[in-house]
């Protein structure tokens, strides 16, 4: 679609004038978790000076978007979806070479033996933040003069959450490390008193957060505004939600139902569904306070981003909610949809989408994915916030039990092939697609009365089996023959139908789309991984953007297992999760001809 027909869909949407800010024009970008790329000059894990290497890439490889994960501070779990601030940045991306002070010959040697000791390889080892902090405290010590109007302007200027925060810092230090929730009565529960006398003791160490604070919002502000100057839009990622021990927590506990924990439904990917351990929101209360936190989210996050992705925004109308006495075992299994009457959703959700819109210059786009319901959709395609289409997921669920071609994409969507939260594109066609997940399988069974290892048998390829999923055998080949092995009337098994019917030779199905020819090929030859990248790039929706790491597959960067390179595994603590990196550094993706070739096919689909 032209430019034009963009501008006209957008008219009186509270979108309008963001659009006309970054451009009515296709776009395609790459998602980067920030830990996954590194340079030549990274000190164990990439960093926020390695970013203008990453826009120069975007820049030659035609793309202009770049999508971070979360940059917010993380908590001992290292999931950026659980932050400890809605504001503060993580240290652990500070280039400390370009701090001043840095060059110190003290520091000096021990920035080249923390690099020496914390080599970029494989996966990120978080050790090394703590070791990064102990570096900083020495910078600071050392520091006779750390531009003091500067650091006083950001500290007056970002007060409404910078005071809280380094308190918040200083307070978890000093009781090492206990959730707030476990420290003295006092503190718990912000008596000023208490607060004042501690604030008083521990200067030093207040001083020492906001400093840090300051040199992250410099060095971040400097990334993006380089971005801007070569023409890159930088997409930001607000999460929903923030980490039941934070410090947003702490100093608005009212604002928060710290009975419930949030999470999401058991699906076809996640059996016992989801529960985050983080507090869910008490909107009201939010909003009888002119929702002045939010205002006040954005308005940080303005520093940093052109777009904004809201993540799960169908939270937003209606959020799944698990007791915090309800057992861990269970995960998201007992839990319940907040508000629980379904014709409040809709209200619910726009009232705060349009809240948002008001109070932001970012371009907003949304995560949609999982069960959706109708006032969800409706509301964003309104409003003409992008939501995603993953290639994977976007299929006729209902008739046809098939893939959409590309120009029945979304307008206003995202389209890629993955997301931080799948397996990569090639291990999700060499080990999801065709298959069902086994637990779920396994729950529908013992549910149902039927014997899970009789009819997984009859019913499964164990050659093609693997990772927890269930691939269908080739000669259950229609629902008929279903329905006969699992021995109950078609009636009771409707479940087990739709899940077949949209699993059932997946591989084939998407093998036929592309035009391929020849028997399928079980394995993600770079043939298949080249069409499956053209398709996306030719969809109709206005944005299309891909990780890093499927790029990376793409130019044969990583060589190992497929499955084993995804970014995270969701309902799982592990160190695996939120580590990946990709193997060759910025400087060499760079020379390599992938951002030629990735340049080429962006090109051809006129998103240039």
């Amino acid at each position: 679609m032209s430019g034009l027909g963009l501008k006209e869909h957008c008219r009186n949407t509270g979108q309008e004038d963001k659009w006309e800010r970054i451009g009515f024009s296709r776009r395609a970008g790459i998602v980067v978790p920030l830990f996954s790329v590194h340079s030549a000059r990274s000190v164990g894990v990439g960093e926020l000076g390695d970013l203008k290497l990453l826009v120069d890439l975007a820049k030659r490889s035609g793309n202009s978007i770049i999508q971070l994960l979360p940059m917010n501070e993380i908590g001992p779990v290292c999931c950026p979806y659980d932050s400890v601030s809605s504001f503060a940045l993580e240290p652990l991306y500070l280039s400390l070479r370009l701090i001043p002070g840095s060059r110190k010959e003290n520091i000096r040697r021990e920035l080249e033996q923390l690099k020496n000791d914390f080599p970029v390889k494989g996966r990120v080892d978080y050790r090394i933040k703590a070791e990064k902090i102990k570096i900083l405290k020495k910078i600071f010590a050392q520091t006779t003069d750390p531009g003091l109007d500067g650091l006083a302007a950001f500290c007056k200027e970002n007060s409404f959450w910078l005071d809280d925060f380094a308190l918040f810092r200083a307070l978890k230090d000093f009781y090492e490390g206990k959730a707030w929730y476990d420290w003295p009565q006092a503190y718990r529960e912000r008596e000023s008193q208490a607060l004042a006398g501690f604030a008083h003791c521990h200067d030093d160490e207040l001083k020492f957060e906001k400093w840090l604070q300051w040199q992250l919002y410099q060095q971040f502000k400097e990334a993006k505004d380089y971005a801007a100057s070569k023409g890159v839009l930088i997409k930001g990622d607000l999460p929903i939600l923030v980490s039941r021990d934070s410090a947003d927590v702490w100093a608005h506990t009212g604002l928060f139902k710290m009975d419930l924990d949030a999470g999401a439904p058991p699906d076809m990917y996640c059996a016992k569904g989801q529960r985050w351990g983080t507090p869910t929101y008490n909107w009201d209360r939010i909003f009888s306070q002119d929702g002045q936190y939010l205002k006040d989210k954005l308005r940080y996050a303005e520093n940093f981003y052109d777009i904004l992705r809201i993540d799960h925004v169908v939270g937003l109308f209606r959020i799944w909610s698990i007791q915090v006495s309800e057992p861990q075992e269970n995960k998201g299994l007992h839990g319940f949809f907040d508000p629980h009457e379904e014709h409040k959703w809709s209200e619910h959700g726009r009232r705060i989408l349009n809240f948002i819109l008001s109070n932001t210059r970012m371009l907003l786009c949304a995560e949609d994915l999982g069960v959706i319901p109708r006032a969800c959709t409706e509301a964003l395609k309104e409003m003409c916030i992008p939501g995603n289409e993953v290639q994977r997921w976007v299929k006729d669920w209902q008739v046809k039990h098939d893939f959409l071609s590309p120009e029945e994409y979304r307008l206003f969507s995202v389209s890629m092939l993955s997301t931080h939260d799948t397996t990569n594109w090639p291990a999700w066609w060499e080990n999801e697609a065709g298959t069902i997940d086994e637990g779920l399988f396994l729950r529908k069974c013992v549910d149902r009365g039927i014997d899970f290892n009789y009819v997984k048998d009859k019913l499964f390829d164990p050659g093609l089996s693997r990772h927890g999923r269930l691939r269908w055998r080739e000669d259950i080949n229609c629902v008929d023959t279903l329905v006969y092995i699992l021995g109950r009337r078609r009636e009771e098994l409707m479940d087990f139908i739709d899940l077949y019917e949209n699993s059932f030779q997946e591989k084939e199905k998407l093998w036929h789309n592309l035009g391929l020819e020849g028997p399928m090929q079980e394995k993600c030859e770079a043939n298949i991984l080249k069409l499956v990248f053209k398709e996306n790039l030719a969809t109709d929706s206005v944005f299309c953007v891909n990780l890093i790491n499927d790029l990376a597959y793409l130019g044969g960067i990583f060589t190992q297992d497929p499955y084993q390179c995804r970014i995270n595994t969701p309902g799982t603590v592990s160190p695996d999760n939120w580590s990946l990196v990709v193997p060759l550094p910025l400087e060499g993706l760079l020379k390599s001809g992938l951002a030629g070739e990735i340049k080429k096919m962006v090109e051809d689909s006129g998103r240039c």
